[in-house]
């Protein structure tokens, strides 16, 4: 397929009868244009123009291209022109991706918000614990970690994506509390299995002295989706490895406790995958600036920081 550059170049100096006069027209210097048109005789495999000093010609293969071609470049033009000049309304359905638990208590809060700016947009959430292939899948845009970044796909991080381990008040009240991280297989361990791979994912523990220590112990309970480990670990069943985002609200009203406060897993940064196009549908660019904004504002980066000590409120 030939590039629209290329098609106009030609265009245009078929009607100036030069390629500087053309170049004036589209904005390009006269070397772009002239590379422009020879890119494409070579992909045509035929002579558009007879070159002189003075003025360029048509050959009888470049007039009857021009005549077949010059109505369609109109009206791609015209459309083109369209699509730019409604591309500041951010309109239609946008398909979004993100984790249950983060989107219950990060995502859908800033809904009211943003169908306030953006009444036009209508946001359709899919709320899963899978990995989704933003391209295939067809979503203009996912929030999580883990994603693979494929040809077209940009990854914005917004917050650290830390694990906590955490237990009920009363389990830990009915256990001597620890303060080593020696003493972590005294407690009883909650564990997920991985949805995508069937196994039970090995962590690397981090101190507050830079200190490293693998997350190796026989679990008393699997499950297999985040929500319900975090249920088991209310419930009073034992320890769980959890995302902060996952117990922000259960610490907050006591339910939960952290197990050895300066200890936490690194796993990167919670992302927002958006497709790397220079020209984002107005509905993404308009998800893509409002949520990294809301994100700043509410400090994302600081409350979801395992490393940073908070108040015993953990107001979110």
């Amino acid at each position: 397929m030939e590039t629209l550059g290329n098609l106009l170049s030609f265009v245009r100096s078929a009607e100036a009868g030069s390629f500087s006069a053309a170049a004036r027209r589209l904005g390009l210097t006269p070397a772009a244009v002239s590379r422009n048109v020879a890119q494409l005789e070579a992909n045509l495999g035929v002579r558009l123009f007879q070159r002189s000093t003075r003025k360029l010609t048509l050959t009888e293969a470049g007039e009857r291209f021009l005549a077949n071609v010059g109505s369609g470049l109109e009206s791609v033009q015209a459309a083109i022109a369209d699509v730019a000049g409604n591309a500041g309304e951010p309109a239609g359905t946008l398909r979004l991706s993100a984790a249950p638990g983060f989107a219950r208590d990060f995502l859908l809060p800033l809904m009211p918000e943003f169908l306030k700016q953006y009444p036009a947009v209508t946001p359709e959430w899919h709320v899963d614990n899978r990995q989704v292939d933003l391209i295939a899948d067809g979503f203009d845009a996912a929030i999580g970690g883990g994603i693979e970044l494929a040809q077209g796909v940009v990854a914005r991080a917004i917050a650290p994506a830390h694990l906590i381990l955490v237990a009920s008040k009363e389990y830990l009240s009915a256990h001597q509390r620890i303060r080593h991280i020696e003493e972590l297989a005294t407690l009883d361990h909650l564990a997920m299995r991985s949805v995508q791979t069937g196994k039970v994912r090995s962590w690397m523990l981090q101190g507050p002295d830079g200190q490293r220590a693998p997350l190796e112990l026989t679990p008393r309970l699997l499950v297999n989706d985040p929500q319900a480990l975090c249920q088991c670990a209310r419930l009073g069943l034992g320890v769980a490895l959890l995302a902060v985002p996952d117990v922000l609200p259960y610490l907050r009203d006591g339910t939960l406790e952290r197990v050895l406060p300066g200890w936490h897993v690194d796993a990167g940064q919670i992302y927002l995958y958006f497709s790397s196009q220079k020209l984002l549908p107005a509905k993404t660019r308009a998800f893509v600036d409002f949520l990294v904004g809301q994100a700043r504002l509410d400090e994302w980066a600081t409350r979801l920081d395992a490393r940073i000590e908070k108040s015993k409120s953990y107001d979110l």
